[in-house]
């Protein structure tokens, strides 16, 4: 049995009647002849990790930027915990932004840099040093707060940003592609670490961001963006194994698509559906309920812990298989090209999308 998405996404687990801390109403943003963002309707509720993912253009910034306020829509409505701030001003708006850069200011300590918006805010000096070295203790940097930026990894200068952020003690915070100038292995790291302050201080955390396995990762549901409009949302789980769209398919991870007649050839059923390389097995005896496809394998590439094979099947369509290197190495990749392979997966692991 084929699965088929649910496009209607399931509400989040909380009280029916809760406020949202963030939604979204027809909203749309022009620039000159440009539409940015055309039609968004989103609710994200209190206490949730939400990650706005798509490619560059998409729009999920420009969404980002309307919820600080930094931009104003062309039209629609933002609402903030149940209240119109549509036409407010950033400062009037119970949100702070992490940006990628950081923004710190070089000539300012840490516990400076993080103190900045109160002392702007005429908060008092003995109360807002209390609220910086809190802030800075929640992102695990106590101890550094007489050191400036320039003295700082990476890693640490994106937790003093956070740590800024939060000090303002926030309804939401928003972080567009935070992690974005960081190496993979600190980018990695960093994932955990934000997701587990946002579980401990359990506020909103809006994340921009086109990086597929860090919105995988980190998020409690995701928004995946495309040409301005939103084009799926759910949980991981649901955006991964049940794709809204061939776009959503596609661009979330990776996956083989199969149309018109290599479709019929291989599930006899016309029509699009998405498998995904993992769930594919090269060779092998196929088991009740499997279905099978054969072809020749044009290309073979180790990374290391896996093999991505690449087949062009006889009935048309060219796959994407990945195995585990459970005991190929690198040596036995090169044996592998042009050779005649039979693919098997199960039935269940086909995906029909949308026409």
């Amino acid at each position: 049995m084929l699965k088929t998405p649910a496009l209607d996404t399931p509400a989040l687990d909380t009280p029916a009647l809760k406020t949202p801390a963030i939604r979204l109403a027809g909203l749309r943003k022009s620039f000159g002849s440009v539409d940015a963002v055309t039609g968004v309707d989103l609710e994200i509720a209190d206490g949730e990790f939400f990650s706005m993912l798509g490619p560059s253009g998409s729009g999920k910034t420009t969404v980002l930027r309307l919820i600080a306020g930094f931009e104003l829509p062309t039209s629609g409505v933002v609402e903030l915990a149940g209240a119109d701030v549509t036409r407010r001003a950033p400062f009037e708006r119970d949100v702070n932004t992490v940006f990628q850069d950081y923004a710190l200011f070089p000539h300012m300590t840490v516990v400076d840099n993080v103190e900045y918006g109160l002392k702007v805010r005429k908060v008092g000096r003995r109360e807002r040093r209390e609220r910086a070295e809190a802030a800075l203790a929640t992102v695990r940097l106590a101890g550094y707060s007489h050191r400036k930026p320039s003295q700082l990894s990476g890693g640490q200068r994106q937790r003093v940003a956070l740590a800024r952020a939060l000090v303002n003690e926030p309804k939401v915070l928003l972080l567009d592609e935070p992690l974005g100038a960081l190496d993979l292995k600190l980018r990695e790291e960093m994932q955990l670490e934000l997701k587990q302050i946002q579980r401990q201080i359990g506020i909103t955390f809006v994340f921009v961001t086109h990086d597929q396995q860090e919105a995988l990762t980190m998020s409690d549901r995701i928004a995946v963006f495309n040409a301005g409009r939103i084009e799926q949302v759910g949980t991981p789980a649901e955006v991964y194994d049940q794709p809204g769209s061939a776009f959503v398919a596609d661009f979330v991870g990776t996956s083989n698509l199969l149309r018109g007649d290599a479709a019929t050839a291989i599930l006899g059923e016309d029509g699009c559906f998405a498998i995904r390389p993992e769930k594919i097995a090269l060779g092998g005896e196929p088991e009740p309920g499997d279905v099978t496809a054969t072809g020749r394998i044009v290309d073979a590439v180790y990374a290391g812990s896996t093999t991505r094979f690449v087949v062009q099947l006889d009935a048309g369509a060219r796959v994407v298989a990945l195995q585990q290197n459970l005991q190929t190495s690198s040596l036995d990749v090169q044996s592998y090209r042009d050779t005649s392979v039979t693919l098997r997966w199960r039935r269940e692991h086909t995906i029909r999308l949308p026409a």
